[in-house]
């Protein structure tokens, strides 16, 4: 039996023959507004005021060391996503992250009951906030996209920046 392309489909296209509405995700978000998948663009015009403030902060102490930078990038992204839910960039620009999860999967979030997949409230936490960072850091993930336009850095960590 010869495998067939409908059956070796990635989870990178979507849904199988592409029958998700229009405007919907997968992660039961709407379409627009508040509270939706928020556009690349205030995501890059967000991250690159993040940047520009650890080029500030690096030049001011480091003599503007190319390493020193990408630390304090990491280091600010970390604690401030991981405590507030958003970075200095994302809060500018109306964007905030949280912990996310394809609808049909049951969460268990602390003390929360588990329920179905979607957007849950408050900052992600240290490990969700860890390894986005990480992977943000390593810029390749954050660059490479699923069928519902979240970086590869934000699935791996279960997270998404959505419009406030």
């Amino acid at each position: 039996m010869t495998p067939r392309r409908e059956d070796l489909g990635s989870w990178l296209e979507g849904t199988p023959g592409g029958q998700r509405p229009a405007g919907a995700s997968r992660l039961g978000l709407p379409a627009s507004g508040s509270g939706s998948l928020a556009p690349v663009s205030r995501r890059i015009v967000a991250l690159a005021v993040d940047w520009v403030l650890s080029l500030l902060i690096a030049n001011a102490f480091f003599a503007g060391h190319p390493m020193a930078t990408l630390a304090i990038f990491a280091v600010s992204t970390f604690v401030l996503v991981a405590t507030l839910g958003h970075t200095v960039g994302h809060r500018l620009l109306g964007l905030t992250v949280v912990r996310c999860v394809p609808q049909g999967v049951a969460v268990s979030t602390g003390p929360r009951a588990p329920r179905p997949g979607g957007a849950q409230a408050g900052a992600p936490g240290l490990l969700s906030a860890a390894v986005r960072t990480a992977l943000l850091a390593l810029v390749i993930p954050a660059v490479i996209w699923d069928g519902d336009g979240r970086g590869m850095h934000d699935v791996a960590a279960g997270t998404s920046i959505l419009r406030r």
